[in-house]
């Protein structure tokens, strides 16, 4: 089968109002989303927040219950024949056959590819070379990860979507699937992935959509997110219990001042080195000396957590 030549023009995915529900639950409630080709794009949310139902829609997996969605300029629902050659898809629930061995499940989704990468390549690159005869039931859940990554990848996807990719993985292999995707991206591969890990998030990513009750809550490059370079935070360690009202009325106005802890205070607004040069001077006034003082952004984390909140989701 020969495949239409890409469209760099056209967003690779385009949703618009998707929804999804099952019986009155609303999973998925208006979620709009654009990714362009050559992006990594990564969704973030609490636990039934309506990350999956999305993925399971764009993939064709699923028919949306309204809205639309196209995968590469086709309904991935109607057209799904069309379609799935050109994607490729990691989903929590793996794929494998439990009684395969591990090269041969790679072997055969590449025989099914029109121009699969060396499945032996793969292997060895995500380090399933030594469990190649292995079969998938006796694989670690790390090495199960690393089979779904490789059978998703090793049909050369213009698409590749990915749910939880390094869920269960150990440091290691986290940081060779890390390189992976960056690679697969340099190469012009376009990727919507899912996690709950921050900091994969924060260092993979162009951009990054949060989504919570089934709805975009924001959306924008990780550094817009913590709020970009005229909010940054300044941070710095001195005796318990200082005055935060007094160092805030020494500041201009819109600045915020909390002790985040006992001895540890945050200076939070518009941080330029006049800042620095008031909250070393007021500490000096009241005879303190500032401890490990830093500049800096908040965290992705930290976004995140006031956005969806800090309760935990089942």
């Amino acid at each position: 089968m020969t495949l239409p030549a890409p469209d760099p023009d056209l967003p690779v995915l385009q949703v618009d109002g998707l929804v999804r529900t099952f019986g009155a639950l609303r999973a998925v409630d208006g979620v709009s989303l654009t990714i362009a080709r050559g992006e990594l794009v990564t969704m973030l949310g609490p636990n039934g927040a309506g990350k999956t139902s999305t993925l399971d829609t764009c993939t064709g997996f699923a028919k949306p219950d309204g809205g639309t969605v196209r995968v590469l300029g086709l309904d991935p629902w109607r057209q799904a024949a069309q379609v799935r050659p050109r994607i490729g898809v990691m989903l929590q629930a793996g794929g494998s056959h439990a009684a395969a061995r591990t090269g041969e499940m790679l072997r055969v989704i590449a025989r099914c590819s029109a121009r699969p990468l060396d499945p032996d390549w793969l292997l060895e690159v995500l380090g399933l070379q030594p469990v190649a005869r292995t079969p998938v039931r006796r694989l670690s859940g790390g090495q199960v990860q690393r089979l779904s990554l490789a059978m998703a990848l090793v049909g050369r996807p213009e698409l590749l979507f990915l749910d939880e990719p390094t869920a269960g993985m150990d440091p290691q292999a986290r940081h060779l699937v890390w390189d992976l995707l960056q690679a697969a991206r340099a190469d012009g591969v376009t990727i919507l992935l899912t996690t709950h890990l921050l900091d994969e998030a924060e260092l993979l990513s162009d951009r990054v959509v949060i989504v919570d009750h089934g709805r975009v809550i924001a959306a924008g490059a990780p550094s817009e997110l913590t709020g970009g370079p005229e909010q940054r935070r300044l941070t710095f360690g001195a005796a318990p219990g200082l005055d935060v009202e007094l160092l805030r009325l020494a500041l201009p106005d819109g600045f915020l001042v909390r002790e985040m802890q006992p001895g540890r205070y945050l200076v939070e607004g518009d941080i330029r080195p006049a800042t620095v040069a008031t909250v070393t001077s007021f500490c000096a006034r009241v005879g303190l000396m500032p401890g490990d003082l830093q500049v800096n952004h908040r965290s992705l984390d930290e976004v995140y957590l006031e956005l969806t909140g800090r309760e935990i989701r089942r």
